[in-house]
């Protein structure tokens, strides 16, 4: 094994591992001598997986057909390779030149030979020891990228670094935000074109950010352009005359907030045109009275922008929610296509954003087309195709009472990716109909006051109104775009599984949240293929082809937020399954056992005031984004209700203040005073009696309320 270190001049830290010297060399070769240089090339025949759409249209499409309706059922385990980090795996891989990459946890990469599941490197930028409070986003990177011999991620602290694939050192390292207290960190895949790599980033849901986009010279890691999503201060001038169009649309002091609008997620690059596109997400706060009173469209929150893909220059835009306030981004795929649509091959955008509706946008004006809700919504009667507006209800901006909204801030679709198939016509769309209450009731929204724990809500709540809200319901739905309507629906388990894909052999593949990896008939959604991961699934699968055989790929390991998941952080297992027909090799049994026991701290008498303290603490921190809402662990960090360590104030105070786990990924607290600390015990141990009181089965998540 070798083991590298970078010297004083590298720009950051990192490590390298390699094992077998000469085998990724050998591959490193070969591919250097394919001349697939370009995601466009190298995924035009589906034989790879380049970036995270699988190709520029970001489509999530294969046109491989080797596996297919008629030989689905001969799909069998070609190698698994178990991961021994506890990082997440909510991620998706890529595969060039039949060498896989992936990134797990805190953008660790990961190179394997994709024929039998050999590790060849393995990158490490060490993010824990520089990230600071931007770990507390703790989601890691849903993807990375390909281009030219090199790998491309982004990472919590906000760098954009590229990685040669024949050593795994890296090449360049670019730091993409402003500086370790701007509240802005990279969870998303870079974007990679025409010899450029853009990348965005979050935080507008946690602290006072502007957003933005920034491209890079693909080659060097040279900054090209940037493009803000929303005004700054008038008074230090606009950077474009997009930003000063923009500002018309504000009211009060926006840039004080930061305004949000970040480009946490979705992109896409249209050759036709030469442009790329845009997601933008919610703003900063989320409630549109605090954020910018006086009302306003306040461009560019949760719309799709469209760039001059050489100079960034801006070309027109299309806002899905003007004056958004229930986190509605637009920040999920977006997606190219050519369409046949009124006797017309009309080139279009796809894009099934959180609230609900389905749109298809003429790529070349941006003029709206056709939008239908693909999920029950109640916040808008329509969108009107003449303006392009949504027809509202006027009740759901919650002015007066608490209002319950379909599709709740979760949305009809989040982040887990859509794929559409131009050999059925069909859009695969991971959907979910959830509803929520929101109410500003008890908030000052004329006098908001912004905070630096959390920029963008005041409370997540059981206080809310009597009416219980109905269960929510998951499904794949396949969307016919030309049509606006549902094909067929195939019902999902409770709770976020993974992104879809659909290839040419008339299939799709998807993982769920209850650890089944299936496979539908892509017409009719029949199941064909089922396997059994033995763990839930967060990501994407993708499929790529090497020495004539297609393969099909799957990172697994669950990481839920908001409901009771059956995936236990230290005991799931985290794997690389690859599979090929005729495939043999089997995953060990599972090893039988009852489920750790909660453990309610019988040294301390909770005093119910001072855990209701411990509440707030606990979801102003954003413990929740990784220990769940109530303690109710997804299998992103242990629950919190089965462990020991907060039952003694020194050891809890170690690993909040003192960083005891921060090489874990548990980020460190140090605004907690003794007396939070204390209040965070007494709520642990109010939630953990709670749950070994409760009966097996019995449901005890509270019914949240948004208040803002």
């Amino acid at each position: 094994m070798m083991f590298a270190r970078p010297g004083a001049a590298r720009p950051s830290a990192y490590r390298v591992w390699s094992r077998c010297t000469l085998l990724p060399l050998a591959l490193a070769l070969l591919s250097a001598c394919s001349g697939r240089g370009t995601p466009d090339d190298a995924s035009a025949s589906g034989a790879d997986w380049p970036l995270y759409g699988s190709d520029l249209d970001a489509d999530h499409y294969s046109p491989l057909d080797e596996i297919n309706q008629a030989n689905v059922g001969e799909l069998g385990l070609a190698w698994h390779h178990d991961l021994t980090s506890m990082g997440s795996t909510y991620t998706s891989p890529i595969a060039v030149d039949g060498i896989l990459y992936f990134a797990q946890g805190y953008s660790v990469i990961h190179a394997m030979d994709a024929r039998t599941g050999k590790e060849l490197w393995v990158y490490d930028p060490d993010v824990t020891s520089v990230a600071g409070n931007k770990m507390r986003a703790a989601w890691g990177v849903r993807g990375i990228a390909y281009w030219d011999g090199k790998i491309y991620t982004g990472t919590a602290d906000g760098r954009l670094i590229a990685i040669d694939t024949q050593t795994g050192a890296e090449v360049w390292s670019a730091q993409t935000t402003e500086g370790p207290d701007d509240g802005r960190y990279i969870s998303g895949p870079p974007w990679v074109f025409d010899g450029k790599v853009a990348i965005g980033h979050g935080g507008a849901d946690f602290d006072l950010v502007r957003g933005y986009v920034t491209t890079y010279d693909a080659k060097t890691g040279k900054q090209l352009w940037r493009f803000y999503t929303v005004p700054g201060n008038p008074a230090d001038g606009f950077e474009n005359e997009a930003m000063e169009m923009a500002a018309k649309t504000w009211k009060g002091e926006w840039w004080n907030y930061g305004g949000g609008g970040t480009a946490w997620n979705a992109m896409a690059y249209d050759r036709k045109y030469n442009r790329i596109y845009i997601g933008t997400g919610n703003g900063t706060p989320w409630n549109a009275r605090a954020r910018s009173p006086g009302g306003g469209d306040n461009l560019f929150l949760c719309s799709i922008i469209a760039l001059d893909a050489d100079t960034g220059e801006y070309i027109w835009h299309y806002q899905v929610n003007p004056g958004e306030t229930w986190d509605y981004n637009a920040a999920m795929d977006i997606e190219l296509a050519d369409l046949e649509i009124d006797g017309e091959t009309r080139s279009v955008l796809l894009h099934a954003p959180k609230n609900g509706f389905f749109y298809v946008i003429d790529r070349e004006s941006g003029k709206l087309i056709s939008a239908e809700n693909f999920v029950p919504v109640n916040w808008a009667e329509k969108i009107d195709l003449e303006t392009g507006r949504p027809v509202e209800n006027p009740d759901a901006r919650y002015k007066d009472k608490p209002f319950a909204i379909a599709p709740s801030q979760a949305g009809g679709h989040n982040v887990q990716p859509m794929s559409f198939s131009p050999k059925t016509g069909l859009t695969y769309i991971p959907a979910q109909d959830i509803q929520s209450y929101f109410s500003d009731e008890g908030v000052e929204t004329e006098n908001w006051k912004p905070s630096k724990v959390m920029g963008y809500i005041s409370a997540l709540t059981p206080a809310a109104p009597s009416i219980p809200l109905p269960d929510a319901s998951y499904f794949l739905t396949a969307w016919d775009p030309v049509g606006q309507k549902e094909r067929w629906r195939y019902p999902l388990p409770n709770g976020w599984g993974g992104g879809a894909i659909s290839t040419g052999g008339n299939l799709v593949f998807i993982g769920k949240s209850d650890g089944k990896f299936v496979a539908l008939d892509a017409t009719s959604g029949k199941q064909l293929w089922e396997f059994d991961a033995q763990t839930g699934i967060s990501g994407q699968p993708v499929t790529f082809e090497v020495d004539g055989e297609q393969y099909l790929t799957i990172l697994t390991g669950y990481r839920g937020l908001f409901s009771p998941s059956p995936w236990d952080y230290r005991t799931q297992k985290r794997r690389v399954l690859t599979f090929k027909i005729g495939g043999t090799d089997s995953l060990p049994p599972v090893e039988a056992g009852p489920p750790a026991p909660f453990a309610p701290d019988t040294t301390l008498k909770v005093n119910p005031a001072i855990a209701s303290r411990g509440e707030e603490v606990f979801m102003s921190s954003r413990c929740a984004s990784c220990h769940g809402v109530s303690l109710m662990s997804g299998g992103a960090a242990p629950d919190l209700r089965k462990s020991n360590i907060p039952h003694s104030t020194e050891t809890l105070t170690q690993v909040l203040r003192g960083g005891a786990l921060l090489a874990n990924g548990m980020p460190v607290f140090p605004e907690l005073s003794d007396d939070d600390i204390l209040a965070l015990r007494h709520f642990i141990a109010r939630e953990s009696s709670k749950a070994a009181k409760a009966k097996p089965g019995q449901d005890v998540r509270p019914n949240l309320t948004i208040q803002q």
